[in-house]
């Protein structure tokens, strides 16, 4: 469900998932949960460490914000400590933001794609376990449509000898991360670099995706 209708539901009703899209929504931007003068639209995306996933998708036109967060586990309110741990079943993973007139789900896909590596199901890059796979959440049907379409058009495309393993999972309730995780390439950039860099993330992507993705 998008934020915009979330924002039709009385305070009182609201479920967990339904805040945690609001705050989101709210979040980088600077935009007050009870604005509704600019349309938005929601779309979850994991892809390992959700520093870089944030980094990636604020490059997009057209996104308003994105944030950090835990998805698609039984544990509520989930700490980054029981997370990173294993055994909660979420993923770590980003909630975008995004204008629907200036960008697409499908454009969010495609820049999605060329971000992680979809081949390996145990991990990204340096972060090895779980709660670091790839995975696209949909929220309604159209959004698992298109998912499915960009999934099936990568594995067509003969770009990989080897079979694409991202998940395509209906959405669960999102879970903003700490606070410090936050925009945490841009308070951190040093440390966000350092560590990116010695994940070897980027030199996987080019040597998956080459090296202007």
């Amino acid at each position: 469900m998008h934020a915009l209708a979330c924002r039709a539901l009385p305070h009182a009703r609201l479920p967990g998932w339904c805040l945690a899209l609001l705050l989101a929504a709210a979040n980088q931007a600077g935009l007050p949960v009870h604005a509704a003068d600019q349309p938005t639209a929601t779309a979850i995306f994991a892809g390992g460490c959700f520093w870089c996933m944030e980094a990636d998708f604020d490059k997009v036109p057209g996104v308003l914000s994105t944030t950090s967060g835990y998805t698609g586990g039984s544990l509520a309110n989930p700490s980054y400590e029981q997370v990173s741990a294993g055994g909660t079943g979420h993923l770590e993973a980003v909630l975008v933001s995004f204008d629907p007139t200036r960008t697409s789900y499908a454009r969010l896909l495609e820049a999605y794609w060329p971000n992680i590596d979809p081949l390996t199901a145990t991990g990204q890059f340096c972060d090895i376990g779980s709660q670091y796979r790839s995975a696209i959440f949909y929220a309604d049907a159209e959004q698992q449509r298109l998912a499915e379409a960009s999934k099936t058009a990568l594995l067509n495309s003969g770009r990989f000898e080897r079979p694409v393993v991202t998940e395509i999972l209906p959405a669960t309730t999102f879970y903003p991360a700490e606070e410090y995780h936050q925009n945490y390439y841009r308070k951190n950039p040093l440390r966000y670099r350092f560590y990116r860099t010695t994940c070897g993330r980027d030199a996987r992507l080019a040597e998956l995706w080459g090296e202007r993705r």
